[in-house]
């Protein structure tokens, strides 16, 4: 985890995390469901930055892609079965 001050009174918030395996299914899960927690938690105004660790898994881009594009986020974290 990394905190960088961004723009006024805010903060780059960046999580770099490791699945389990370098094909590991869930990685874009995990990463949605951190997303999720820390946007539901955190009051502070952040700018949330997360992504696989460089050379972790063999579609490491992709998922980085959609964990941090605002329209996918949100019509994941919409889906009900993601909430249980």
């Amino acid at each position: 985890v990394q905190v960088q001050p961004f723009e006024e009174n805010g903060y780059l918030v960046r999580i770099d995390f490791n699945p389990t395996v370098p094909h590991c299914s869930l990685a874009s899960l995990i990463g949605l469901c951190l997303r999720g927690k820390i946007q539901k938690n955190v009051v502070e105004r952040i700018k949330l930055d997360i992504v696989i660790a460089e050379g972790k898994h063999s579609t490491e881009e992709e998922i980085n892609k959609q964990i941090n594009d605002k329209e996918r986020v949100a019509a994941a974290l919409e889906n009900p079965n993601l909430k249980k």
